[in-house]
């Protein structure tokens, strides 16, 4: 199935962040949205509950476990228990609702930066304490978990891990033996491990996605997976994501919440997740071919126009990590970008400080735009 980015005049016509926050003489690609059309079958079932006006609050039951359930065994090979598929309004109520149980006020959750900046926020609000522990190797060599102080910070008494699996903004699809290793780890000194697996789907190719509890014994004792369909099929806001667990105590953490967490879920994000893992996979592999090649085409622009800036095409997402401190645009080069080209990227510093120098990309466009933003950075040298 080919699925092409909607036009610059048709994108304009949205009203989600990514195309109100900058006025339109700025090339968006900062915030993860991205410009393709809706899935036809979610297009058509929201269109449905809208006719029916059913638009009330989510059911206490649906069908969006044995969805998700589906989905994982057919593109992962992961088998998951409905019975263990919690939904709630997003993954970041997620992750704050599962640290706020796994851990206590002052103690420490491992993060990776550079890592999606939310996450520095959302372990603040869960009562917990940032621990860095940065991503060992780089653009050149390619990035891995530093597992040696991921150890480390477990025997200092961190008490959680909150793993970003693909890593956002790099790109990183883990490999199942780093992730046995950290299971390994966590089960040895008592921690959770909560894995953002929200960009697993948008996994290309020529890498492999390999969901956390999927791993070991171990992964399923010790971990919560956090994700929704809302990445791979645009639906931030509609607002439903899922938490899986895979038995051992966190299936009681996560079975336990408050009712209103499982309550904040929308019901049209719910109808349009379960239409994207039942019947979305055909359009979902079409957005993957034209992301694959967009991040080829990135490479062949920057080689020509931009050599000096640094890139690795991500194995998973559509988000590109690019290193600009060749070019001395400061610490911020998001900021200089966007005041001197109207290019609006991610800003790399609030990835934490091995971000500074650095901007991140958003891939999910048309080649056309992408070949625009790259000639208006090129222009500034």
């Amino acid at each position: 199935m080919d699925v092409k980015a909607d036009s610059i005049e048709k994108l304009r016509q949205r009203t989600s962040m990514k195309w109100r926050a900058f006025p339109d003489d700025v090339l968006p690609l900062f915030v993860a949205e991205t410009d393709y059309p809706l899935a036809p079958p979610i297009a058509e079932t929201l269109a449905a509950a809208i006719r029916d006006s059913d638009t009330g609050y989510a059911p206490p039951t649906s069908d969006l476990p044995e969805a998700f359930a589906s989905f994982a065994a057919a593109r992962w090979g992961w088998t998951v228990d409905p019975a263990q598929v919690w939904t709630t309004t997003d993954v970041g109520v997620a992750i704050v609702e599962t640290l706020r149980r796994v851990t206590k006020p002052g103690e420490g959750v491992i993060v990776n930066p550079p890592v999606y900046f939310p996450f520095f926020d959302l372990v603040a609000e869960s009562g917990a304490r940032i621990v860095e522990v940065p991503l060992a190797g780089g653009l050149d060599e390619g990035w891995s978990l530093d597992l040696d102080g991921i150890e480390r910070a477990f025997q200092d008494g961190a008490r959680a891990y909150l793993l970003c699996n693909p890593h956002n903004p790099v790109g990183r699809a883990h490999s199942a033996d780093e992730l046995r290793a950290v299971a390994d780890l966590a089960a040895k000194y008592g921690a959770t491990i909560v894995s953002d697996e929200i960009h697993g789907p948008l996994t290309y190719p020529d890498a492999a996605f390999t969901p956390f509890l999927s791993v070991s014994d171990a992964a399923r004792e010790v971990g919560v997976c956090v994700t929704a369909a809302s990445k791979a099929w645009n639906l931030a806001g509609l607002k439903c994501a899922v938490m899986v667990t895979a038995g051992g105590p966190n299936q009681q953490v996560v079975g336990s919440m408050p009712l209103e967490v499982y309550w904040r879920t929308s019901i049209l994000g719910l109808k349009a997740s379960i239409a994207g893992y039942r019947e979305g996979t055909e359009w979902l592999d079409g957005i993957i071919s034209s992301l694959d090649a967009n991040r080829r085409l990135l490479t062949t622009l920057l080689a020509e126009q931009l050599p000096t800036v640094k890139y690795r095409m991500p194995e998973a997402t559509y988000l590109a990590w690019l290193d600009f401190r060749a070019l001395d645009w400061g610490d911020d080069p998001a900021e200089y970008a966007l005041e001197h080209a109207k290019v609006a990227l991610s800003n790399g510093p609030p990835f934490g400080a091995p971000g500074r120098g650095f901007a991140r990309l958003n891939l999910a466009c048309s080649p056309e735009t992408l070949t625009e933003a790259v000639a208006r950075l090129a222009g500034l040298r």
